[in-house]
Parts: structure tokens; sequence; C-alpha cells
């Protein structure tokens, strides 16, 4: 029996242990429901438009956009010539790095060889692109020189600014009470993040052990105030790593987390921006634990390693004069910079556009999203370069930066590229599609999933605000290989 026969069986006993009819299991593990599940409703994976034109199509990144978007288009455009720059070997199942900091799975549980991802006839450059030439059509590589292409799909990704913060750098990640399971390096596909938020829980665990409420220990999760991979994943660390003092972890153990006091500092004033999905985590989950402080509008901008110190811009208002002709008051906007104490913290990067995309004329020029990839924002093509389409991360767009975002992207991008090289306008909309599967404690997940226009449950007959198991199993045991053997064969 193959692994992921193992793993949809033990999926399918977890529902129905857990109180699922037969029927309503199957249902919902069939490939329809299954692959809703943290990914969205199904994408239509029957032909689509197609094109028998020659053509240049270059797809600059290696990752879970880059790889979808050469297996959609390797099939929809029979006669293109398509080239996949890309330095990875190895893959990385991004969302996993959740649960290895969970002691859930191991680093070599999400890496797949790239090699074999790669669909046959598309030709893979092993190089690093360095620079955009969109006016002249070609891009440049580290090592390969010049690149050129009739058709350009950007799936860079994003890339991860621990500088951004001062003192902070990837080499902490692991030292003195710091983590951050962002961390890997997509080049060698290791994922340091989330083998050294695993031995951070555990240091934490035993840190708790010798505490006690009088000399709590002193836990901080940041959040920055940049666009980030994943925006639950902060929060995911939070309660998980609670949940794991709970002795709810796989190691078991005592309760002792009302020796640990946590602290979890972001931007704005709201633990998710959805009012439903809001108001469960304020009301349900944080209450739950009993011991985190939620610190608004506290943006991590220093680490001092050996000190144990962390100093947060912290914004706020107060209330000025009262305007009698508008019948309110004036409010007046304060910065301070706050330092703050700990014995372990978490620390979710800035991220940023990879500089390539960024210092080329192909990111957006003015605004928020300045650096981003300057496309619209329902056909994914962009606004200036009518031959260039972006997947992924990479996106200067509202919402989207998720993996279940990027699987909808896909057939967005093949059907518009498709339609350009057929001579017509591109008319296949991205919706805004997201998906936060937002691990409250180990065992359930609130299945976040929403749109441009508000929430958007795949499932709209269970309410999407309640933290369920059935979710937890699904993301566990189903969803890595629906990523390996549908998401990146363009079959979902």
């Amino acid at each position: 029996m193959s692994n992921e026969i193992k793993s949809s069986k033990i999926a399918y006993d977890a529902l129905t242990t857990a109180g699922m009819s037969r029927r309503d299991a199957l249902k919902v593990m069939g490939l329809t429901g299954g692959a809703a599940m943290m990914m969205g409703a199904p994408t239509r994976a029957e032909a689509g438009p197609s094109s028998d034109k020659k053509a240049k199509i270059v797809i600059v990144g290696g990752g879970a956009g880059g790889i979808m978007a050469a297996a959609r288009l390797r099939k929809a455009a029979s006669n293109a010539e398509i080239t996949l720059i890309a330095p990875n070997e190895t893959h990385l199942y991004q969302p996993g790095q959740v649960f290895m900091a969970a002691g859930l799975y191991k680093q070599s549980d999400i890496q797949h060889s790239n090699a074999d991802l790669v669909p046959d006839g598309v030709n893979w450059v092993k190089d690093e692109v360095t620079s955009f030439d969109p006016d002249n059509n070609k891009v440049t590589t580290a090592k390969n020189g010049d690149v050129s292409y009739d058709y350009l799909v950007v799936a860079t990704g994003l890339a991860y600014n621990y500088e951004g913060i001062e003192g902070m750098s990837p080499d902490l990640v692991g030292k003195n009470g710091i983590s951050s399971v962002y961390l890997n390096n997509p080049v060698d596909g290791t994922a340091k993040g989330g083998v050294a938020t695993w031995e951070w829980f555990k240091e934490m665990r035993s840190a708790a052990e010798s505490a006690s409420p009088e000399k709590p220990i002193k836990v901080i999760c940041t959040q920055p105030d940049t666009p980030i991979k994943c925006g639950g994943a902060p929060q995911k660390i939070l309660y998980l790593s609670d949940d794991n003092l709970r002795g709810n972890g796989p190691e078991g153990g005592a309760d002792v987390s009302k020796n640990a006091q946590f602290s979890f500092c972001k931007k704005g004033t709201k633990l998710f921006g959805l009012p439903g999905y809001n108001k469960t985590l304020v009301e349900e989950v944080t209450p739950m634990y009993g011991n985190i402080t939620d610190k608004w509008n506290h943006v991590l901008r220093k680490i001092d390693a050996e000190k144990k110190i962390a100093t947060f811009e912290h914004t706020y208002q107060t209330k000025g004069e009262y305007d009698k002709d508008l019948e309110e008051y004036d409010m007046i906007n304060h910065t301070e910079m706050v330092e703050m104490e700990y014995d372990f913290i978490h620390v979710v990067p800035p991220m940023k556009p990879v500089d390539a995309v960024a210092s080329s004329p192909l990111g957006w020029q003015k605004g928020t999203a300045k650096g981003w990839l300057e496309c619209d924002q329902y056909t994914l093509q962009h606004r200036r370069y009518e031959n260039v389409f972006g997947i992924g991360d990479i996106l200067g767009i509202p919402k989207g930066k998720t993996g279940g975002s990027a699987r909808h992207h896909g057939p967005v991008l093949t059907e518009n590229l498709i339609a350009v090289m057929n001579g017509k306008k591109p008319e296949a909309k991205f919706d805004g599609y997201t998906v936060c599967p937002l691990k409250t404690q180990y065992g359930e997940i609130m299945l976040a999933e929403f749109d441009f226009d508000g929430v958007a449950p795949s499932f709209p007959f269970l309410d999407p605000t309640k933290p369920r198991w059935i979710w937890w199993a699904f993301d566990l045991y189903m969803l890595k290989p629906m990523y390996w053997h549908l998401m990146m064969k363009g079959l979902m």
C-alpha cells in the first residue's frame, strides 16, 4: 500500500471516528471535495483553450507557481518551446514547515526532487535570473547569459528581508531563543525554519517546566507590517507553541502553560480582517489559552540577541481638541519605540519582492505595491507588457499570497496567455481566492477562505468560522500528496 493510500485511509478513519457519516466523509474526500480543502473549490482539470502556434515561453521560478504554470502550459501549447529558469534542485512543500515546527513532519517529509516535477518537454535551465528586460523580450541569467522569449511568466516568489530588522539575520534563527518558521533555502531545499522552530517548541516547554506562574517565561510572536506569505502563519506558531505547553503536542506532558506569558505583536487592531473569523479568534481561541496578550500596532524594528531585548515601533492615537462643526475630536498620531524583554521570540521577517523584479520595469513604480509585479488583479496579465503574466507570491495584487491562491492563478494565467497567443483578449478572471488553514490548536483548524468579495467557503454546509478536526485531518494527511500528485501536475 502506497503512503498516499495510507494517508487517505488515515484521513477517512479520522473523519468517521470524529462523527462524520461514511457518506459525508466520502463526499468530502472525493476529488472535488478534497481539492477544495485548503486550496479552494476545484479548478477545471479538463482541456481548456489551446494553441498550436510556435512560440518561446519562458517561466522564471521553480516553486509552486512556476511548476504549475509549466505543467498547464505544456498541455495547452503543444508547439511552444517552454523554458523554465530555476536554480533549485529540491522543491519544498512550504505549508509543511508549520507541521515541522509542531513536531509532526520531518524535513524529508516536505522535500521532493524538482526533476520529478518539471514536465517532460520543458527545457529546465538551472540558473537564476538577475535582470528582466521586457522592452527587448529577454531575461539575463547569472550563468547562461541572455534568454529571449515571446511570452514570459514571472513566478519568482518573494524574498525574506530579515535584515530589515536591525540586529536580525537568518544566522540567528535557532540561537538565543530566536526562531522563525519561514526560513528556508530555495536553492538547496533545506527548511531550517521548520527544524529550528520545533527545537524552539521543546526548549520553551523545558523552560516553562522550570518556571512558575509568579515568574513565567516571556514569549513574543511577531508579525511585520509588509505583505507576507501565508498571513495566518504567525498566529499558527503562537497557538501551537502555547498548546504544546498545555501538553497537547506530540510529546505530551503536564500543562505548564500558566508558567508562560505570550505577547502577539502586529500592525493593526484585529487578528483577522474578516469579522466572522476575527470574532472566533478574539472570543474563543485567545481566551481558551488565557496567557496571550495582543500588542496592537507593535511592529518589530530591532533585536538585541545577546540581551534578549526586542524593540517595537508602537503607533497609537489620542484625542485632541473637539471640533464643534464636525462634532468629533481631532485625533493625534503618536509613535514611540518600546523595548520588550523576552526568553523566546518567533520572528516573522518583513517580506519584499525579489530584487530582480523590483528593480526592473515589470514592478509597480509607485504606491504601496511598489516593486511587486504590476499585473491586472483579474487577468494576471502585466498592465504595460501584454506578453507578460504572473503567478504566485510575486503578484502585486490584493490578497493571494498562499498556495491555494496560486492554484487558482494557474488556470487563469494559462487561459489568458493562450488567448493572447491566439490573438484574442484575455477574459478569464481570478476572483481573489485566498485560503488560510489557521491552526488554532493541535487537532483543530479554522478554514478561512475568502476572495475579493468576502467569505468564500468551499463547503457552505459547514460553518467556516468554527475550528474543526476534519480540516486538521485533511491538512495533515491529504494535502501534501494532493500537492505533489495533482496540483504540481496541473490536474487540479
